[in-house]
């Protein structure tokens, strides 16, 4: 299952590697990892999908 998230560096729709769900001091789930095309780290709102 792929999640996938925005990368400002490379400014497209890319598949999140090393996806881990977190939680936000607000409480709100995160998906977090790397852009498999320039390393940077990637989130996505409304944790893993």
């Amino acid at each position: 299952m792929a999640t996938k998230g925005y990368c400002v560096k490379c400014k497209a729709q890319v598949e999140i590697q090393d996806a881990v769900e977190e939680t936000t001091k607000r409480g709100t789930k995160i998906a977090k990892g790397k852009c498999p095309h320039c390393g940077t780290t990637v989130c996505r709102m409304g944790g893993l999908q």
